[in-house]
């Protein structure tokens, strides 16, 4: 199955990292991993995918350079990076590639100003399944 991801760019919360792997592994056996390559949340579920196995995973950078994070991770994992776009395009195209989102966004609550939410929307809105963490 292949996976979208959004998160906070202030990293997943210990209970979020362990629901992640969980969803990832057990539930979604995630073939391909999709995410917008910014650091913390992306940086973290990049790693931890690699670390679980998961062969390809696909990196949709973003246009705005302090959001954005190069990776250096050296692995049997394919890593593929797209070219950068806006942010609200770049996660239309992860929503679009992918079967299912999974999302761990910083509050329980929705958020209008929030990029983890806008890409929930926008992935209900096409019909896709998510799974907030």
């Amino acid at each position: 199955m292949k996976a979208g991801f959004t998160g906070t760019r202030e990293g997943l919360t210990a209970k979020q990292k362990v629901l992640y792997l969980g969803t990832l592994k057990q539930k979604l056996k995630c073939t391909e991993l999709h995410h917008g390559m910014c650091y913390g949340a992306d940086e973290q579920a990049h790693r931890m995918a690699i670390l679980n196995g998961v062969p390809r995973i696909v990196m949709h950078p973003s246009t705005i350079s302090k959001a954005y994070k190069p990776y250096s991770i050296h692995s049997p994992t394919e890593v593929i990076e797209l070219p950068p776009k806006p942010p609200l395009e770049r996660n239309h195209d992860i929503v679009d590639a992918t079967d299912i989102l999974i999302a761990c966004p910083k509050t329980k609550e929705e958020v209008l100003r929030s990029g983890t939410w806008a890409t929930i929307r926008y992935a209900r809105k096409q019909g896709k399944e998510v799974i907030i963490l």
